[in-house]
């Protein structure tokens, strides 16, 4: 099996040779895509699964807060929410990362204190994505200095639907550069599609082998900012492409779902979606991400009712 690009060197050269090896993709077949996912959707999970399930899924939570009215006090709780999400039962797995806005990534570093959480920034003119490329490449730059270890950014979805495809493709290129930080070492990269706004799943195959194709370290669904966020049927897409490029080129990719993920029921949903499309490889915090807020309390009160056999309510758990 081939570890490396090598294959696809020449799909990148120009606009027109990525235009024909995108648009010779297979297309998607959407009755059959949405018809398996939501096949898949109907396993039943119970007991020690489900146990195992939930604590699974909350060590992958990239826990979430991207609003105008964010203050350095809310992130502070947020984040040692994520370090201790439940402070009646300390065997609670922490959440893998806090998500802010990159003017709020120092607070979130200084209130993590070196735990195992990672910091995830938003950048390039989140969430319309509409700024000119070195106000983007500032705006990742100036996350990465503030301490964050991984960089969500979103592509100019103009420019895809353009058919502009080697420039979405730079920009991801250019973003993967500044992620570096001057000792070599580098943020990694989730690379947001918004694929509520792609129009069709052909599209998101596409935007998918874009951004593996110029280096991304994960690849996600949306920024949860508009009507039609993460569904099964888009992740279920995302993971088959990721699935089929580490079998062309030996190189594992990760796949972040965001936005309308809320309840337990869901997360399992997409956590039986990955074992069954990509594989028990990708069934961990390091390959596979929720995007979320709330889903976190969900997943705290299935989990004590779990333990105790009873059902606590929203009293139970903050409010973030």
């Amino acid at each position: 099996m081939p570890t490396t690009l090598t294959a696809f060197a020449d799909v990148t050269t120009s606009d027109s040779a990525l235009r024909r090896f995108l648009h010779g993709l297979p297309g998607v077949d959407a009755v059959g895509l949405e018809a398996r996912a939501a096949s898949l959707g109907t396993r039943s999970i119970k007991t020690t699964a489900k146990a195992y399930a939930i604590d699974l899924a909350i060590s992958m939570i990239d826990l979430t807060t991207l609003e105008g009215a964010d203050t350095p006090g809310k992130v502070r709780a947020l984040s040692a929410k994520a370090v201790n999400p439940d402070p009646t039962d300390r065997t609670t797995p922490m959440t893998a990362a806090v998500c802010v806005y990159p003017d709020m990534v120092a607070t979130a570093k200084a209130a993590l204190n070196g735990a195992d959480v990672k910091v995830a920034s938003v950048a390039t003119a989140f969430p319309a994505g509409r700024a000119a490329l070195p106000v983007k490449l500032a705006d990742t730059a100036d996350a990465v200095a503030a301490g964050a270890d991984e960089i969500d950014m979103v592509i100019d979805r103009g420019a895809f639907l353009a058919g502009r495809y080697l420039e979405t493709y730079e920009l991801i290129k250019a973003v993967k550069e500044a992620c570096v930080r001057p000792d070599g070492t580098a943020a990694r990269l989730k690379v947001i599609f918004e694929t509520g706004e792609l129009s069709t799943y052909d599209n998101i195959r596409r935007a998918s082998w874009i951004g593996m194709l110029a280096g991304a370290d994960f690849i996600k669904t949306s920024t949860g900012k508009v009507g039609v966020n993460a569904t099964p049927a888009n992740t279920l897409l995302m993971l088959e492409a990721v699935r089929d490029f580490r079998e062309q080129t030996g190189i594992q990719i990760g796949v972040k779902p965001a936005g309308g993920i809320r309840t337990t029921k869901d997360a399992i949903k997409f956590l039986v979606l990955v074992n069954e499309t990509a594989g028990e490889d990708w069934l961990s915090n390091h390959w596979f991400r929720f995007g979320a807020s709330s889903l976190l309390n969900d997943l705290l009160m299935q989990r004590q009712k779990l333990s105790t056999g009873r059902y606590s309510g929203p009293d139970y758990v903050t409010v973030d």
